[in-house]
């Protein structure tokens, strides 16, 4: 009997096997974690490479193709997506600020310098990306707007196999290696005798990512109720079987049938749903983003790095546009926010490495947590639509 394992399977698997083998290892033995190190080495400098590449590759069609089909009510829901995203991001960080130092207290700065407990690969292999992450924002929003302004066509359909390519590399190099990276960090750092404390630390911080996942939704579906004069409670109970479904496809795309049925058995207006459900399972990613800020300020306390509204808040603005650019594979959320760790928080390859595994664990909550709340974006464009047409209708009588 074949059992084929999801993402997230072989995710638990790869880091059991690490925590066992990193446990067993001895000195003698150490060229066995070594090795995985070489090849995690190798790996993740060919992730920073791709990184700002998968930035380009998917922000660039997903603007133009925005600006496409474009219209003043995807605007307002691209915008509405977003401004969640960023409260999303902001309702983690002031509850990891204020959460986090008393229940995690005595695990900070405890593993000193990471860096100096790990052992070292065989070699080094340097593949410099052709230019940093911003620049790739910057660029990948200079041609998406420029596609869109101008409708290029041409352009647009090279932006779209462009993406085909980079899907690629995510499918079939990426997602496929990532298991085995994750293995090689998880048995360099039981070797070290650091993961122990890891994973006690993260159990606390998973079950507060839930909750906010929770609290996020309730907020989206109160002001959903409150501007439609409907029990948003009502309304998010009719949303649930999308929820669950996403946690077990942990695709967005995947889980669009059934977000789109259950949203319009919530009285939305056809049209609506059938563009705002499909957008947002691009562009909304609220529940990825309380995940990855939660995780990330953990890392930041656990390796004794400061914590700070400066410092977060630009990251969780400029995460909000990046999701834009999430691929629509299980971890995908994550593979196109990596290039933000580095470039605005500090992080090294192992916390990276930590930030991927660990968001993965929690990415089918985080899913769930997403394409819930479009049903409660798609409510609220219900009503900017009937008021609109309001508006449209009493200005063409007048003007008759």
């Amino acid at each position: 009997m074949n059992v084929k394992l999801g993402l997230l399977g072989r995710i638990i698997v790869a880091i059991a096997f690490g925590i066992i083998v990193g446990s067993l290892v001895t000195e003698r033995f150490d060229w066995i974690v070594r090795s995985f190190v070489t090849f995690n080495g190798v790996f993740g400098q060919f992730l920073s490479f791709a990184i700002p590449l998968i930035i380009i590759g998917f922000i660039i069609p997903g603007i133009g193709e925005l600006g496409k089909g474009a219209g003043k009510l995807v605007g307002i829901t691209a915008l509405i997506a977003y401004l969640s995203t960023v409260i999303a991001g902001l309702l983690a960080f002031g509850t990891a600020n204020n959460v986090f130092p008393r229940i995690l207290s005595g695990s900070f700065g405890k593993m000193g310098n990471p860096e100096d407990a790990l052992l070292k690969g065989f070699l080094e292999i340097e593949i410099p990306p052709v230019f940093g992450v911003m620049t790739a924002l910057v660029i990948a929003f200079v041609f998406g707007i420029g596609i869109a302004s101008i409708k290029s066509e041409r352009l647009l359909a090279l932006s779209i196999d462009f993406r085909s390519i980079i899907e690629l590399v995510i499918g079939k190099v990426i997602i496929p290696l990532l298991p085995f990276h994750i293995a090689g960090i998880f048995m360099n750092m039981t070797y070290a005798g650091q993961v122990a404390q890891i994973l006690s630390v993260f159990a606390l911080v998973f079950v507060i990512i839930i909750v906010l996942h929770f609290v996020m939704l309730t907020l989206q579906y109160t002001i959903a109720g409150i501007v439609n004069h409907e029990n948003p409670f009502r309304l998010l109970k009719t949303m649930m079987p999308a929820y669950f479904t996403a946690i077990g496809t942990q695709s967005s795309a995947a889980t669009i049938p059934v977000t789109l049925r259950q949203t319009k058995i919530n009285d939305t207006d056809e049209e609506v749903a059938n563009f705002v459900i499909p957008l947002c399972a691009t562009i909304h990613l609220a529940g990825s983003t309380i995940t990855l800020t939660s995780v990330v300020i953990a890392i930041l306390y656990l390796n004794d790095m400061p914590v700070t509204f400066g410092a977060i808040f630009p990251f969780i603005l400029a995460l909000g546009v990046t999701m834009i650019a999430a691929p629509g594979v299980p971890g995908g959320g994550v593979m196109a926010a990596i290039g933000l760790f580095a470039s605005m928080l500090g992080f090294n390859e192992t916390m990276i490495s930590l930030a991927i595994a660990l968001y993965i664990a929690q990415d089918s909550f985080g899913t769930a947590a997403n394409v819930t709340g479009d049903g409660a974006i798609a409510k609220i464009v219900h009503v900017i639509k009937r008021h609109t047409s309001i508006l449209d209708d009493q200005n063409s009588k007048k003007t008759a």
